[in-house]
């Protein structure tokens, strides 16, 4: 890795945890509910949200790597626990969660780089199971790392919970039977070969390795152009959803912010004098 770390500081019972590596441009981002099998709740989706913002806005900030605390669980989706015992109190008149409390715990990055404008890279390295909503926070990385013994499954049919919302863009990362079994048939799980297999995993890595790997893509990004990385990922998400001459044109318009750019004379410099670039994305 290179660079030296700068972390900063946690404070015990934080539901998302920030450790900021390689002077500040290699963000991980922890989900850390443990007990709960880093289900939301607590208000970690909030939390979350309010993390990735920040990766955004922060000048400093290159490449995310977003994961889950221990061995087991990437995320595991919704509190059920807490969802049961929310409806059942509300069923028998007692005082439920009240819609503030709920407002906390949101998931505000559904289609999180087009909602959030996010178009600097993420990486999820799913430590353990992500099922129902932590496959769909997985789904929304741009990449994904998965430990050999992680699953991943869409169970939202089998409680009958709500998710079809976030469903949408999966045939963007799988193929179309694929995406109907997890979806449709909730109590189907993928091993972490078969997501490689099919393409949705660009890597499968021992347990103890995990991070490594992760860390490995993140910091491959800091020899890339910051601004032209965004540019790529926008016209690819975007252009998704675009005629091919209307996505061309779309790209076209887009890219003349690398004009100008020092780091427009620093790529070629670098190339030429057999080096590793130092981009400023200025």
């Amino acid at each position: 890795m290179s660079g030296a770390s700068n972390r900063n500081t946690k404070q015990e019972g934080d539901v998302v945890l920030i450790d900021k590596q390689s002077e500040g441009r290699i963000w991980v981002i922890t989900m850390n509910r443990p007990h709960r099998m880093n289900s939301f709740g607590d208000g970690m989706g909030g939390a979350l949200t309010e993390a990735l913002i920040a990766y955004r806005d922060d000048k400093q900030a290159r490449v995310a790597v977003i994961t889950g605390a221990g061995e087991k669980a990437f995320c595991a989706g919704a509190d059920l626990i807490a969802t049961s015992e929310g409806r059942e109190a509300a069923k028998d008149g007692k005082s439920a969660p009240t819609k503030a409390e709920i407002n906390k715990d949101k998931l505000d990055f559904i289609n999180m780089s087009e909602k959030l404008n996010l178009w600097k890279p993420t990486i999820a390295a799913i430590n353990g199971f992500a099922i129902a909503g932590g496959f769909m926070m997985a789904m929304q990385c741009d990449i994904r790392i998965m430990a050999e013994h992680a699953t991943v499954g869409i169970a939202e049919t089998r409680w009958n919970m709500p998710g079809a919302a976030w469903m949408a863009p999966l045939t963007r990362q799988m193929p179309l039977g694929c995406a109907l079994e997890l979806t449709m048939w909730g109590d189907t799980k993928y091993d972490a070969q078969r997501c490689y297999n099919i393409g949705w995993a660009q890597a499968v890595v021992p347990k103890e390795k995990l991070m490594e790997m992760a860390l490995a893509y993140a910091d491959r990004m800091l020899d890339m152009g910051p601004r032209s990385v965004s540019n790529n990922k926008e016209l690819v998400y975007r252009g998704a959803y675009m005629e091919p001459s209307i996505s061309f044109r779309y790209g076209v318009a887009v890219e003349k912010n690398l004009r100008g750019m020092a780091d427009s004379i620093e790529g070629p410099k670098a190339f030429s004098e057999k080096r590793r670039p130092n981009f400023i994305n200025a």
